[in-house]
């Protein structure tokens, strides 16, 4: 994919949930792998994309949710909400990943297993609303002999 400058973006081959509202490009949406066992209800989930507004104008991601959480807060690194969003440059690529701002479902309300669906929507200042299926990423067992034996 080139950018406007020239520039390309890297391919977007990564697992997880891809679309498009306005100028802003989705990538890599899901929600985070279950560790030990899958997410119970009242578990607070992370979740993760990564947004490109190809758009001459900021944009700003201002909400999401999903009818399996109570809520789905913007909040930053340590987890605390981010009331007034993420700001979105333009042409430029935002990551919300682990260690970074990221989403946070709370208090799901149902048994999340790797690889299960669920609805999510994001808002976004200017380009408006989408709802599409997001889903939770299937986990990556690590077979590597134990240090222990």
């Amino acid at each position: 994919m080139r950018r406007d400058d020239g520039s390309s973006l890297p391919e977007w081959d990564a697992p997880g949930q891809n679309a498009r509202v306005g100028d802003i490009m989705i990538r890599y949406a899901h929600v985070a792998e279950p560790r030990g066992g899958p997410w119970q209800p009242g578990d607070d989930v992370p979740a993760y994309v990564w947004l490109y507004n190809k758009g001459s104008e900021a944009d700003k991601l201002v909400g999401a949710s999903t009818p399996n959480a109570a809520s789905a807060d913007i909040v930053d690194s340590d987890g605390k909400p981010l009331p007034d969003g993420v700001d979105l440059p333009a042409n430029q690529l935002v990551e919300l990943e682990p260690g970074k701002a990221h989403l946070m479902l709370r208090n799901v309300c149902e048994l999340i297993r790797g690889g299960d669906f669920m609805k999510f929507t994001m808002r976004f200042k200017n380009a408006g609303s989408i709802t599409f299926n997001i889903q939770s990423q299937v986990p990556v067992y690590d077979e590597s002999p134990s240090p222990t034996q």
